[in-house]
């Protein structure tokens, strides 16, 4: 493995779609599949304002999370892995809810009422390189 810098982890991590954001729910870990954006050093994803991660957001005005982005060949044992640390707030801007809105389509078929913002204060990657096995 070899580690990446800043700018390449942020480049990986708005080359692809989708990620995992961790999160704490009623004190325990909690990890969900999502779709998100990148918007300069800010992941943008959405979420309902039932979900275990927009009520934790809401009661704490903001929550410290983890979000993890990946691509992986499990046939040539290569790829990269993407983990960024931040503050995960709800977007409360009109326009910003707007343009998000417009930009980010949810992809289950459930309301996805709100959206997160998190903030990539810690950014960590890794190249994997094949072993050739």
């Amino acid at each position: 493995m070899r580690s990446l810098g800043r700018r390449r982890c942020l480049e990986l991590l708005g080359s692809v779609p989708v990620g995992r954001v961790v999160f704490t729910d009623r004190a325990l870990p909690a990890i969900r599949p999502v779709n998100h954006l990148l918007d300069g050093e800010t992941i943008v994803i959405r979420s309902s304002l039932g979900g275990g991660l927009a009520s934790a957001a809401t009661a704490h005005g903001s929550l410290v999370v983890a979000y993890e982005a990946d691509e992986i060949d499990a046939v040539t044992h290569s790829g990269w892995s993407v983990v960024v640390t931040g503050t995960a707030r709800l977007v409360m801007d009109e326009e910003r809810l707007l343009r998000y809105e417009g930009r980010l389509q949810p992809w289950v078929d459930e309301p996805m009422n709100c959206v997160i913002a998190i903030d990539c204060d810690l950014v960590n990657g890794f190249q994997l390189a094949s072993t050739g096995v």
